[in-house]
């Protein structure tokens, strides 16, 4: 765990941050199988601290957007990995020990199991809503918070989730919808009670008591296959996660349609929620990062790309809680890392707006070219070899794709080669080739 000095609060965002990388780099609490591996642990971390820092690495790092790929290299269905930690942990594991990257990109996050048990109706995986040979799960959206909730989710968020929000998106919450608000104390002792005699109750509590035999094993599993890639010398390049205000409420609360209409309908309550939540969404990402010894803060945004909004609604609506939440961020020295799904081509010169070297955003489709030209001048980028090539092209049409994005890219420092989405369907040598072409051109 990261501990910040005496002097913390009298320090610049850049000693900060400095600090929380060099942690990071040492990686005091990893036992590592070998010399070799440690110096390899050590080359890797540095590389990529250079790269956010945009200052000059020994070569431009490349991490490989794995996914859910280790399960496919090995032949092994995913439905079957997802209800088998100990098969995930060898199977990940295997992958390690088979390519070469900059970083190790993290476990199958996914616990079936626990779905199962729960009732899930926001998720479909291979099994449960998709063919048993599915490669991936998908999310179903929905509107889960009513457009005129808002000002319950913000009075009471526990007393909203609890009885609106998870009897809507998992079946065994579902008593929870007719019970009263638990906001006063006077009575409660009695209404535990009754609800333990209730059958819909203890078919409830049945199910979290079964789901937590699933999450202790599947927690044990993640961790160890995270440590023992660390241990080979392939360091994680995430500590937190957290996702933008506005996609708080437009991906999982009030969904794509929802959302929309409220853009229109009531644009106050979207900024007062939004406000509401910011400070939640700064302080859970500090606190992941100091648990997880990586300043590095993944933040997946879905709804702020160009074709979901004009140019005015992204000022009006997004950009402006989430800069404040990126700068937040900055200033405890966190390393904000934007994954800009879809294309921000029309973005570029809105998020060049930061201090220099403080983010490091990862670009899917958007021109690599223009976002060199644009962000590149104060921020690291990172990106973005499509799923096309590694899923269809050959290993020589991947390296020279690749050699031509280091070409655009790197000249001048901060930038890391990696895909433009994960690549859970790639072909084992077009991963290969992709590392080859980070060795073979990417040196300053």
């Amino acid at each position: 765990m990261f501990v910040r000095p005496d002097n913390w609060a009298s320090l610049t965002w850049q000693q900060k941050r400095e600090l929380r990388l060099n942690h990071w780099i040492k990686a005091e609490d990893v036992k590592f199988v070998s010399k070799e591996a440690e110096q390899g642990y050590e080359a890797r971390a540095t590389r990529l601290a250079k790269a956010v820092k945009m200052e000059l690495p020994d070569r431009v790092p490349c991490m490989l957007p794995t996914g859910w790929y280790p399960a496919m290299y090995a032949k092994v269905p995913l439905k079957k990995v997802m209800y088998d930690p100990a098969l995930m942990k060898k199977v990940w594991l295997n992958f390690v020990d088979d390519f070469d990257s900059d970083t190790f990109d993290g476990t199958l996050f996914f616990n079936a199991s626990v779905n199962d048990a729960m009732e899930a109706k926001t998720m479909r995986w291979p099994g449960h809503g998709l063919p048993d040979d599915a490669h991936s799960y998908q999310y179903v959206e929905g509107v889960y918070m009513k457009a005129d909730e808002y000002d319950l989710f913000m009075k009471d968020p526990f007393d909203f989730q609890l009885r609106y929000l998870l009897p809507r998106t998992m079946g065994v919450f579902e008593p929870f919808k007719d019970v009263p608000s638990f906001a006063s104390y006077q009575g409660l002792p009695n209404r535990l009670m009754a609800m333990c005699q209730d059958p819909r109750f203890q078919k409830l509590f049945k199910a979290i008591k079964e789901a937590s035999k699933y999450t202790e094993p599947w927690n044990k599993a993640a961790a160890e296959t995270t440590n023992g890639a660390r241990a080979r010398g392939f360091p994680v390049f995430r500590g937190g996660l957290a996702v933008a205000p506005f996609d708080v409420f437009a991906d999982n609360l009030r969904g794509t349609q929802g959302i929309v209409m409220d853009m229109f309908r009531q644009p106050d309550k979207i900024h007062q929620a939004m406000e509401f939540v910011l400070p939640q969404l700064i302080s859970g990402a500090i606190a992941m990062c100091d648990m997880a010894d990586c300043p590095v803060v993944m933040m997946p945004l879905h709804k702020g790309d160009d074709t979901f909004m004009s140019d005015k609604q992204f000022e009006v609506f997004y950009w402006p809680t989430f800069r404040r939440q990126l700068l937040a961020m900055v200033e405890d020295g966190l390393v904000p890392y934007p994954v800009a799904e879809g294309a921000y081509n029309r973005r570029l010169e809105y998020i060049s707006d930061m201090p220099k070297s403080a983010i490091a955003w990862m670009f899917d489709q958007t021109n690599m070219a223009n976002a060199k030209k644009t962000v590149g001048r104060v921020s690291c980028i990172a990106g973005n070899v499509p799923v096309s090539i590694a899923y269809t092209k050959t290993a020589a049409e991947m390296k020279e794709f690749c050699r031509k994005l280091i070409e655009t890219c790197a000249p001048g420092g901060g930038y890391i080669l990696t895909g433009g989405a994960t690549f859970d369907m790639a072909k084992p040598e077009n991963l290969r080739a992709m590392m080859e072409a980070a060795n073979e051109y990417g040196k300053y």
